[in-house]
């Protein structure tokens, strides 16, 4: 995720408004967790408390910039798409069987997978709620097509586990559809809020979500776990095939060879990270994101606002931020 000091930075840049409109969605978040009974109202609430940077809103209120008419309509979406990035995490972990989220135990580890599932479910149904709650269905449909990609994403990435001949191609679309759709999906909602450039900005927020998730993918590589809340090398343990190993492989006889469903300890996972480090594999994948937040940063040279563009080149800096 990108450093807290980058997310500060973009939310000075981003304008007067900006920090109201964090504390806002933060308080607006709370009242939507606890909105169901106890159970999950607990369970939401800890998932949402977990933290994170809120980097999807946080794009959800650069991109409507300060036009955006008493920004209600920048505020719903923007709870709406951490509700749902957050319902994409909880599920996640159910079908991973994952212990820890953010340094953190998941709700499946410590309330089971029934709960877990509702937990995710409510998240999922309240986001679509507070959106619907603005009256814009040009809005509901953009959320709703970053939602079906996330399913297809997901569906595409239990397809290709433990599938070592998954190209590069193959998983730069699943990047595209797990995680960079609802980066475009916040920067789309944000323009419709402040009747800004959808197209131009939608395409800057899908840029800077493949190279967000290229990111996470060399840093579940190079650790450490203090640092990213899991296990270095979780990746390989569940299965995933990623950028580095892909590019690894085509570099080392060793790698090549590699039965991934044999790594079934951490430690083996970690020796298999330090075989795909000392190929050079993290450096090209890294280079491949950096070229993708140029290309997003490039795009931004036609915004009218000089302060709209400072502040979301900004983001695109935090998202590099977060490899150093």
């Amino acid at each position: 995720m990108a450093s807290a000091e980058a997310v500060a930075a973009v939310v000075e840049a981003g304008g007067a408004h900006v920090p109201g409109l964090m504390d806002a969605l933060e308080a607006r978040l709370r009242v939507v967790a606890k909105s169901h009974g106890a159970t999950l109202g607990e369970h939401a609430c800890a998932t949402i408390e977990a933290g994170g940077k809120r980097l999807r809103p946080l794009l959800v209120f650069v991109a409507a910039g300060p036009s955006a008419s008493g920004h209600d309509a920048a505020l719903r979406a923007a709870v709406a798409v951490e509700l749902v990035h957050s319902a994409t995490l909880v599920h996640d972990d159910v079908l991973d069987a994952a212990v820890l989220r953010r340094g953190r135990p998941t709700v499946v580890a410590s309330a089971g997978r029934s709960i877990a599932t509702a937990t995710g479910d409510l998240l999922f149904s309240r986001a679509f709620a507070e959106l619907a709650g603005g009256g814009s269905a040009q809005a509901v449909r953009v959320l709703s097509d970053a939602s079906s990609a996330l399913v297809q994403g997901e569906l595409l990435q239990r397809e290709d586990a433990w599938q070592l001949q998954t190209t590069r191609e193959r998983y730069l679309r699943r990047c595209d559809l797990k995680t960079a759709r609802l980066f475009r999906a916040a920067c789309e909602l944000g323009a419709l809020a402040g009747g800004g450039n959808a197209p131009l900005l939608g395409e800057f927020g899908e840029r800077i979500g493949i190279a967000f998730q290229l990111l996470d993918d060399v840093l579940d590589v190079s650790g450490p776990a203090e640092r990213t809340g899991k296990h270095r090398g979780t990746d390989l343990l569940d299965g995933t095939v990623t950028l580095p190993l892909i590019l690894a492989r085509e570099r080392d006889p060793e790698l090549a060879k590699l039965d991934l469903r044999a790594v079934r300890t951490p430690e083996q996972a970690e020796s298999v990270c330090d075989a795909i480090a000392a190929t050079g594999a993290l450096e090209e994948a890294r280079r491949s994101a950096l070229a993708m937040v140029a290309e997003a940063k490039a795009e931004l040279a036609a915004l009218p606002e000089a302060s709209q563009q400072a502040a979301l080149e900004l983001v695109a800096d935090g998202v590099v931020d977060r490899y150093r």
